[in-house]
């Protein structure tokens, strides 16, 4: 289902020379040569992606809130695009998007709050876009993308790279309380991703997807509320992350991830007790 981590296909330098080859023979046999970018012209001549091999570190600096900071997934490419032709503009980069969430803070015997997607917890989308909120459809716009602007005479080679992970406060004490008791006594989170490399065409929005990636964070924190501040919290269950798995073949784009809502937005705290009906702590935005 998924190949090695990290690849070559061909060296940067026979790629330029063969593309520059095709093109110039291709172009003799018409006058009218119009070049056409597809996806059998465009080389991903290297994909990397991994999660930092270490451990989740948890912060207890604050009396009102726990912090935890997850180790990053990161992923890059590079890639050699062919010969854009005069008014066309392409944007290749990383686009991101959440399959699946599970994100629980249990207080005790009281109930627990939880983060949710509830579009995607109703099963009523399959993806929900992790976007920044300005770059749509793209996760980022800095070492995320780059753009191509036609007429370009020869084949460009760039690299585009991406990072991600988890950086959340979560209260001690109940969030639905006046009282600042700390009763925090379980963190668990679980989330899905696909990564996709992609290369869309500016003008007439066509996508070509290059790469898929999917990966998951998992964290898991046990915490005793009546200890001092400073040595509540430990991780229990596994230390380091699974790898994440680059497929050997390219899944297709999930319209909710293209578009808004992202996740940040999408998102909503929900406190479940223990008795009783849940009740909307923070609504999406």
């Amino acid at each position: 289902m998924c190949i090695l981590l990290r690849y070559h296909l061909l060296p940067p330098s026979l790629v330029l020379l063969t593309l520059l080859l095709a093109s110039t023979m291709g172009c003799i046999q018409s006058i009218a040569c119009k070049p056409r970018i597809r996806r059998e012209n465009i080389v991903v001549y290297e994909v990397s992606a991994s999660i930092d091999q270490c451990p989740t570190v948890i912060e207890e600096n604050s009396p009102i809130v726990l912090r935890y900071k997850t180790p990053y997934f990161r992923a890059s490419a590079g890639i050699v695009m062919p010969p854009v032709p005069r008014n066309e503009t392409w944007v290749v980069g990383w686009i991101q998007a959440c399959t699946q969430m599970e994100f629980y803070n249990t207080y005790g015997d009281i109930g627990m709050s939880s983060w949710e997607l509830p579009e995607l917890r109703e099963g009523r989308v399959k993806a929900i876009s992790d976007s920044d909120g300005v770059s749509y459809p793209w996760y980022g716009n800095t070492t995320e993308t780059v753009t191509l602007t036609g007429p370009t005479s020869k084949p460009s080679r760039l690299t585009v790279s991406m990072n991600d992970n988890f950086y959340p406060s979560v209260t001690w004490a109940v969030p639905i309380s006046n009282s600042n008791t700390a009763m925090l006594s379980h963190i668990t989170r679980d989330q899905s991703f696909i990564t996709w490399l992609v290369a869309i065409n500016s003008v007439t929005k066509e996508r070509i997807v290059l790469q898929t990636v999917r990966w998951r964070m998992q964290v898991d924190i046990s915490v005793d509320p009546d200890m001092p501040l400073g040595s509540r919290a430990s991780l229990v269950g596994r230390s380091h992350q699974e790898q994440p798995h680059i497929l050997n073949y390219q899944e297709p784009i999930l319209s909710n991830a293209l578009g808004r809502p992202n996740a940040n937005d999408a998102q909503v705290l929900m406190w479940r007790p223990r008795r009783g009906a849940p009740l909307v702590v923070i609504p999406p935005k």
